[in-house]
């Protein structure tokens, strides 16, 4: 390819190469990122691609070791036979080629369509090209129909959302860090609570902790994207709600979210707390979600389809006339995923879910409870575990502790 490795200050070129610096040492050790380029070429021979065009933050992150920054701009990762490559903005320079397990070209902002002009380069010859349906936008679609006349787009997104969804033991030690670093937020959580102590101020410390465990256990890490989602009262009743300033009073029903990020491997630790005391109302719904929970540690294991423990699990809540307040499914795979980017959707405990489990998958139990504000027990109820699934069992790789044995804080 006619591209130039240095431009001239006065060069206005469509593609560079950025190789600035040396390569950073991966998050995973070669042969294992090799691994996982192999069994996506393995992949195209079989679906008789010549490529993969991988445009997903969780693909991209998976194949190459590089998670990118959207921010407006388009990235991909381009698998062949014989090359694997990053395409990324100039507005990123060398970090992209520093991080990535393969080459990397960069597009400039000269030209509108320079991605798609990089895309040509590296795709040129090609007849069949995978890419990830679930990913692609219209807009997407149209643009690379233009940029590739003749090329057949074929969906790869679901090849490789199985790939990914049985781990490696370096992808579990991985995964084993997250979760310990989970435990290390939830303390630093539990130590700050107190009467008039406000979520956000509550959640610093949380993220803070685990973000100098994440910088001393992984140096050569990007640190970004860990954060804490910490609830109370009527803030609980979404898994997802923001933190806000509210500040905490006796009784208060608490979410206690830690969500450490290392490398793009997401890991989850999520507690209900009651600071100071719990009313007998409130009391009857956890324990009831706690039942859930236990239940639910002792069924997750290989060779159970995934809508059988769901289904398992509903009977609990349903002798207790506490269906109905149930607001998502029992747990999900984990990986190169976060709170906005990445499922692995073949692997959540629910009803419609028929995927039978298999050692080497890493799934949760968080059992959910909704109750509305004027109801006794008003609020949201979650426990989370993680378990590393194993050819004879299952090890939960959570440490905190759950329950009102050990949750009831503060004063």
């Amino acid at each position: 390819m006619n591209i130039a490795a240095r431009p001239t200050p006065n060069e206005l070129l469509r593609l560079q190469i950025m190789h600035n610096g040396e390569r950073v040492m991966g998050t995973f050790s070669a042969p294992e990122m090799q691994r996982r380029q192999d069994n996506l070429r393995r992949a195209l021979e079989e679906m008789k691609l010549d490529a993969a065009l991988l445009t997903s933050y969780h693909n991209i992150n998976y194949f190459s070791d590089f998670l990118y920054c959207s921010f407006g701009r388009k990235f991909a990762f381009v698998v062949t036979l014989t090359r694997a490559v990053s395409i990324s903005p100039g507005i990123d320079a060398g970090q992209p080629w520093r991080r990535t397990f393969g080459d990397n070209i960069t597009y400039t902002d000269w030209r509108k369509d320079n991605y798609y002009f990089a895309l040509q380069e590296e795709l040129k010859g090609a007849k069949r090209v995978g890419i990830e349906f679930d990913h692609v936008n219209l807009e997407t679609h149209q643009m690379l129909r233009d940029a590739l006349p003749g090329v057949e787009f074929v969906d790869l997104g679901q090849a490789t959302m199985w790939m990914r969804t049985i781990k490696s033991a370096e992808e579990i030690a991985l995964i084993t860090h997250g979760a310990k670093t989970a435990d290390i937020g939830g303390y630093a959580i539990r130590d700050a609570i107190r009467e008039g102590a406000a979520e956000h101020e509550i959640a610093l410390a949380g993220t803070q902790a685990m973000v100098r465990h994440i910088a001393n256990t992984f140096p050569s890490a990007e640190l970004m994207d860990t954060w804490v989602w910490f609830q109370s009262a009527i803030n609980t009743d979404g898994a997802h709600n923001p933190v806000t300033s509210r500040k905490l009073v006796k009784g208060d029903i608490l979410s206690l979210n830690c969500f450490p990020m290392i490398a793009g491997y997401y890991t989850a630790l999520e507690r209900t707390l009651f600071l100071d005391h719990v009313s007998d109302a409130h009391r009857k719904i956890w324990d009831v979600n706690c039942e859930v929970h236990r239940r639910g540690l002792e069924i997750l294991r290989p060779g159970r389809r995934c809508g059988d423990i769901a289904a398992e699990l509903n009977e609990i809540y349903r002798s207790h006339n506490l269906l109905g307040f149930r607001s998502f499914g029992y747990g999900h795979s984990f990986g190169v995923l976060s709170h906005y980017y990445g499922r692995e959707a073949g692997v959540e405990l629910r009803e419609d879910i028929n995927t039978v489990l298999q050692p080497g998958m890493v799934v949760s139990m968080e059992p959910m409870l909704s109750i509305p504000e004027g109801l006794p027990g008003a609020g949201g109820y979650r426990e989370h575990d993680i378990l590393v699934l194993t050819e004879t069992g299952a090890e939960n790789i959570t440490g905190f502790p759950f329950g009102p044995e050990h949750n009831i804080v503060g004063g």
